[in-house]
């Protein structure tokens, strides 16, 4: 098996949101945090035979990079416990042993994604903007407001600070209300770069699906977010 430029971008992805992963077997992967506040999910073209664990996923992306060209990308072969990975040539390898499963974090089922009354597209564009805005100003709390039933107001800011500089911005979202404000901590925000399609319940709990591959993630709301009232 070899792993496409995609799948490799997506598992480096995931290493920042857990950095171990449990891989059961098929063509989806998938990742859970710690906290239990972020799920992603994918499917790739990859087809995995086997059920694997991984203790460290940036040390294995790493080891797989050890053997990786532009012109040839390392072949995997899967054994029972642990993965062979080789050079185009095959005279270089490197043995690397999987690990016990019970001790990882294991994504589990999907999130049974509530009905989402506040829903908009998000521009790469306009999510790379929004994470430069937080880093310049050193804020870590995004808010998205109603403006009206057809546009939303995205802002970086700092919850306990009346007077923090700020940045915002105007988009297109269509709403069952206009009386909501969501909160996100900006750090949870660990998507790839891309155009996603948003959903937002007042359950808070979110859903944002990369209009491009398909990848999926659910993250959840501060406890401070509120709709309706």
């Amino acid at each position: 098996m070899r792993l496409s430029d995609k799948t490799i971008s997506v598992l480096k992805n995931f290493a920042s949101i857990n950095s171990n992963i449990v891989i059961d077997g098929g063509n989806t992967i998938k990742t859970i945090s710690e906290a239990k506040n972020i799920l992603a999910k994918i499917d790739i073209d990859e087809t995995f035979d086997q059920t694997f664990g991984i203790y460290d996923l940036s040390e294995f992306l790493s080891v797989v990079n050890l053997v990786d060209t532009p012109e040839d990308k390392p072949n995997l072969s899967f054994q029972e416990n642990f993965v062979t990975i080789s050079d185009a040539s095959g005279l270089a390898n490197i043995k690397y042993f999987f690990s016990d499963i019970e001790m990882l974090t294991r994504a589990g089922k999907d999130v049974r994604m509530p009905n989402g009354e506040v829903k908009f597209d998000l521009d790469e564009n306009v999510l790379n903007k929004l994470k430069a805005a937080a880093s310049a100003l050193g804020h870590s709390e995004l808010f998205i407001e109603g403006v009206s039933d057809s546009l939303a107001k995205i802002t970086v800011t700092t919850s306990d600070n009346a007077t923090a500089n700020t940045y915002s911005i105007e988009i297109p979202a269509t709403s069952e209300s206009n009386t909501y404000k969501f909160v996100y901590n900006i750090n949870n925000l660990k998507i790839l770069p891309g155009n996603y399609e948003v959903e937002i319940s007042s359950q808070k709990i979110s859903k944002l699906t990369n209009s491009t591959n398909g990848l999926q993630y659910w993250i959840a709301l501060e406890k401070t977010s509120t709709y309706g009232e």
